[in-house]
């Protein structure tokens, strides 16, 4: 029997909603990898393991991700991408619920890795259905959205732990598996777009009822790798990411400084945690860079690249500072609950001076920072074929997946050789800040991408140009034809 959709199906309000179904599951996906990092003292204590024997799962789990990702985005560029991103959620879904049943060290490493495999999906086939759903002069603006999603779930995934964890740390992941199979269920509702369907050069042969029917070869990784700015957003994304993965320790940072004011450590891990979360906030200036991304590239083909080449060089050395701002004087009632604690942290700003000037520094730095987000994965978008961008993404999600790796597995261990010349919390503002300089290297590479751009751009509408055009002459000469055979 023929099957037949509803009549809304595709619609406006449909694509809305997958938006939103993808944005949430882009959100559980990071919130799944953060709920771990801020339970290290936790889980150190209840497993009598090394705190850095958990920085090394966190290290090989971000690895993890990126080399799967890889696989998967080839296979989204092949397959049907719907079906592998519930597949890829149902996975991550059950290994999180594993993890909160582990017992043992090797138990969690092996749970959390399966975690990551799943996690990988999301990764870089969403990014694929994400693009085909908003034309190129609007890709910034959803993608800081996209961006925006995924630090909001590292912050409810911190948050999580945090709040929920601190006196059962195997809570929050069986939360954040519950969530995760609830919005599967959710995605089955949600709309396929057709690959290339958001493309102006394409739109033609949508419009005629017919579909985009490249799909990528083995020999197509060659020519991905020969766009020179692929490289050099590659490149940067290892570089900056090593800076990004050293950030998996701030928590620990204000841990630490709230256990120095004479805070146990359950105190400080709640506060700490939601602190660490607060002087985040200013990621959400990434909606700004999405918007002045998209207004500044319609008049210049720099723009995006320029917009994060600044981003990195001016976001940096503020960052840098933001460190070492002490805490004095941080008060937090005694034996309180943590609905109560929650409240005095989320104050602070507002009634210790140094709190509030760490704030707003902290938003400065990470607004700045956050500028480089939506413009950089709208470049990588628009430099890559439509049967090419699960794939793209899946090489740039696995340099930022050792760039993240290598930032947080090094963070902790210079942070442990800091301890022998700096007494915490120094050790880890100095091991933060040190970790920082590698933004110098990815603002230079996002300059060479400056001089590149133009021409890889102008480039790869071209040849979606040129296709279109032999579609529409196949089509032409089939309906030819057919008019000549009926005759």
């Amino acid at each position: 029997m023929l099957q037949t959709r509803p009549i809304w199906w595709g619609g406006l309000s449909h694509r809305i909603y997958t938006v939103i179904v993808f944005i949430i599951l882009a959100s559980l996906d990071n919130a799944a990898r953060a709920v771990f990092p801020p339970l290290y003292a936790v889980i150190s204590a209840d497993l009598q393991v090394p705190e850095s024997w958990l920085g090394f799962i966190s290290a090989v789990t971000i690895i993890v991700v990126a080399a799967t990702s890889l696989l998967w985005g080839f296979w989204g560029d092949r397959n049907s991408r719907k079906a592998l991103l519930l597949y890829g959620t149902l996975i991550w879904s059950l290994a999180m619920l594993m993890i909160s049943m582990a017992t043992s060290y090797t138990q969690l490493l092996i749970f959390q890795l399966i975690t990551a495999i799943g996690i990988g999906c999301i990764a870089s086939i969403g990014f694929s259905v994400v693009n085909d759903l908003i034309p190129p002069r609007r890709r910034g603006l959803l993608l800081s959205f996209w961006g925006l999603s995924q630090a909001g779930g590292g912050g409810f995934g911190a948050l999580t732990g945090s709040m929920l964890g601190a006196s059962n740390w195997r809570l929050p992941f069986a939360v954040v598996s519950m969530a995760g199979f609830g919005f599967a269920f959710l995605y089955f509702l949600s709309y396929e777009p057709r690959r290339g369907q958001s493309e102006p050069e394409l739109a033609h042969i949508f419009e005629a009822g017919e579909r985009y029917g490249r799909r990528i070869r083995l020999s197509d990784i060659r020519q991905i790798l020969a766009i020179r700015s692929n490289r050099w957003l590659i490149l940067q994304g290892l570089m900056s990411t090593i800076a990004y993965g050293s950030l998996v320790w701030m928590p620990r940072l204000f841990i630490s400084r709230l256990e120095a004011l004479g805070y146990s450590l359950e105190t400080a891990t709640v506060s700490g945690n939601l602190l660490a979360v607060l002087f985040q906030l200013g990621l959400y200036g990434a909606v700004f860079g999405g918007l002045w991304g998209d207004w500044w590239q319609q008049r210049n083909p720099s723009a995006r690249a320029w917009i994060c080449t600044i981003s990195a060089l001016v976001g940096m050395p503020i960052l840098t500072s933001f460190f070492f701002i002490p805490l004095p004087e941080f008060y937090l009632p005694a034996d309180a609950s943590t609905v109560t604690l929650v409240q005095h942290t989320l104050m602070s700003p507002f009634t210790n001076p140094w709190v509030g000037a760490a704030f707003l520094i902290s938003m400065l730095s990470f607004a700045t920072l956050a500028l480089d987000n939506p413009n950089r994965s709208a470049l990588l978008s628009d430099l890559n074929q439509p049967e090419h961008r699960s794939t793209i993404a899946g090489f740039s999600t696995l340099l930022l997946g050792v760039g993240l790796g290598l930032g947080s597995g090094l963070a902790g261990v210079a942070q442990t050789v800091l301890t022998s010349w700096f007494l915490p919390p120094w050790n880890y503002a100095l091991g933060l800040a040190l970790f920082q300089l590698f933004f110098l290297p990815a603002g230079y590479f996002y300059y060479l991408a400056t001089r590149s751009t133009p021409g890889d751009l102008a480039n790869a509408r071209a040849i979606l140009k040129r296709r279109g055009e032999q579609n529409l002459e196949e089509r032409m000469a089939d309906e030819s034809t057919l008019v000549t055979t009926g005759t």
